[in-house]
């Protein structure tokens, strides 16, 4: 193989058999020639996932500095081309590995907007739908009512043939005063994304006229009303790099189906009669042509700005946040559109991708509410592990926190009547319990209910006079926790409840401990979990926030438990 600016790759068994040849083509080129490599290396499904989203974030800086040069040729001999100083293969080798780490991903959250939500708003009156979808749509009538009037009209003009010769006739000046939109709806457009309908629009317009003939000539003004106007528009919904929501133009057409003309001049009626239609017909056309252009115009210059203006992250508190940005362009279906987010929570010090994947979710066909939201577990065990490693999920306890009715005292005195080394080692010291996972805790969702079965570690400690630690023993302490979820506001709160402790010696740093001591020590660890649990739940029950607004109220709300996910639906209505 020669190297140089422009690389030529020769036949491998030639390349091999020939004397000047004095290194083996490189390994990927042979891969490609179909000869044996000397080396394999293999990525499992396990480290894929690990990467994702670091060889996202690679791949997108990569690619930005890829420079695509001129190439020309014919299939059997194709001029190399230059990409980035030489970096084809490695182009090539990052875009094949984004498309390994992207393909199959699993979302961590669903929300779906059924047709009922969409639709809200058809009544003006009624206060039962999805206020966020029809605060969308009337923001983008407003909008459009405000561009319509814009639009500038171009002067008519032509030659009409009569009985006494050509007439020739110009229309100018046209302006349009005003444009109305009063009705609208919305609905899923399977495959594309919504379909947005416009219905009795109409619109008012003036101008000028004049015509000239060889016996006589006239001018003066017209007033048009034009009713009936249909504005059926389709927007493709997806998203970008950065997983917002973007939205185009795919379709859009403009249907007039009355107008009206009043005319003033001194030959009125003779022109009236002459030009019948004339006006109204051209006006049409130029308004069919004229509207979707603006629609056109507004959805990429004023609705996908302001797309790009919402926030896809969501910062918790100062450990996490949380990330609802599209993993996928949205899902739309004849009855709804689903959005398939990330759902994943992130240290707010050092963003890592989780070293598990989100499980596969089996969505149910479900559209009497207006809104659903499905929570995968990955959504709360990235949080456990974004948590754990944070280390906010290590508790102290001394004994001013305990209280006076929970019949435990954390000094050496009191335990000194369990394990009495500990009173002989350090007379009459206060204590510390510090108790921390074992591991990021996981939890289970299931039909059955919500459960955890975390491991956690209760080292206990003497404090010294000066205030330092004398280590005292380490308890390994299992339980099963049954879990509940609600929805709260616009957030997903939780309650946590403790079942039987099971209590094993890790170290003791006093001694032995005879089997009737740890058995005590049972009753001991009881109280604490009874100090903890609350002050975990207080925790839960602040809860994690919905992508919805704030001024939404939900209501008709259905929680129900499916396999690896929370499936909420709700109905909305606008607070005012």
């Amino acid at each position: 193989m020669t190297q140089g600016r422009d690389h030529q790759v020769l036949d491998p068994e030639k390349a091999y058999n020939t004397e000047k040849v004095t290194s083996p083509p490189h390994p990927c080129l042979a891969l490609v020639e179909g000869v044996h490599p000397g080396f394999v290396g293999r990525i499992t499904g396990k480290g894929l996932d690990y990467t994702r989203q670091e060889g996202l974030e690679v791949l997108q800086r990569e690619l930005a500095r890829i420079k695509l040069p001129d190439f020309s040729g014919s299939f059997k001999n194709i001029k190399a081309a230059r990409m980035g100083g030489g970096n084809t293969l490695r182009a090539a080798l990052l875009v094949s590995l984004s498309l390994a780490l992207v393909e199959g991903s699993n979302p961590g959250f669903v929300g779906r907007i059924t047709g009922k939500g969409l639709d809200y708003g058809r009544d003006p009156g009624s206060d039962s739908a999805a206020r966020c979808a029809a605060s969308a749509r009337r923001e983008g009538i407003k909008v459009l009512q405000r561009e319509l009037p814009q639009i500038h009209l171009p002067d008519v003009s032509g030659t009409n043939p009569s009985f006494w010769g050509d007439v020739r006739y110009r229309f100018w000046r046209l302006k349009i005063h005003s444009f109305r939109l009063p009705s609208s709806t919305m609905a899923p457009l399977p495959g594309v994304g919504l379909r947005v309908s416009i219905t009795n629009a109409y619109a008012e317009l003036s101008g000028a006229w004049q015509w000239k003939h060889w016996l006589a000539q006239d001018d003066g003004l017209f007033d048009l009303k034009i009713e009936g106007i249909s504005i059926p528009v389709s927007l493709r919904l997806g998203n970008n790099y950065a997983g917002k929501l973007t939205a185009s133009t795919y379709s859009c057409s403009t249907h007039i189906s009355n107008v009206g003309v009043r005319i003033s001049g001194t030959w009125t009626s003779w022109f009236y009669n002459l030009f019948d239609g004339k006006i109204g017909s051209d006006i049409k056309r130029l308004l069919v042509d004229q509207v979707c252009r603006v629609v056109s115009n507004s959805a990429s210059s004023k609705l996908q700005p302001y797309l790009q203006t919402l926030p896809v992250t969501s910062n918790i508190d100062w450990v996490s946040g949380l990330d609802y940005s599209l993993i996928d362009p949205p899902i739309a279906t004849s009855n709804s559109v689903d959005l398939n987010l990330k759902g994943e929570f992130f240290s707010l010090a050092h963003r890592s991708a989780a070293p598990f994947s989100p499980p596969a979710l089996r969505f149910p066909v479900d559209h009497d509410r207006m809104l659903y939201f499905g929570v995968s577990s990955y959504l709360f065990n990235t949080a456990g592990y974004v948590y754990y490693r944070a280390g906010a999920m290590t508790y102290e306890i001394t004994d001013d926190m305990v209280p006076e009715d929970s019949g435990l005292w954390l000094n050496t005195s009191a335990f000194g009547t369990l394990i009495p080394q500990i009173e002989k080692s350090y007379p009459g010291m206060p204590m510390k319990l510090v108790v921390s996972p074992s591991s990021p805790p996981s939890l289970a969702i299931a039909p059955e209910g919500l459960s955890l079965a975390p491991t956690v570690g209760v080292q206990a400690f003497a404090i010294l006079p000066n205030s330092s630690l004398a280590p005292l023993f380490m308890l390994h302490v299992s339980t099963n926790i049954s879990a509940t979820a609600a929805i709260q506001s616009h957030k997903i709160v939780g309650c946590l409840k403790i079942g039987r402790l099971e209590l094993s010696l890790e170290r003791s740093d006093v001694g032995p401990f005879p089997r009737e001591w740890m058995e005590g020590m049972e009753e001991g660890m009881n109280r604490v979990a009874d100090i903890l649990v609350p002050q975990m739940n207080e925790r839960l029950a602040q809860g994690f926030p919905l992508p919805l607004p704030d001024d939404l109220q939900l209501y008709n709300l259905v929680l129900r438990l499916h396999e690896n996910f929370l499936l909420i639906g709700v109905d909305t209505r606008y607070v005012w």
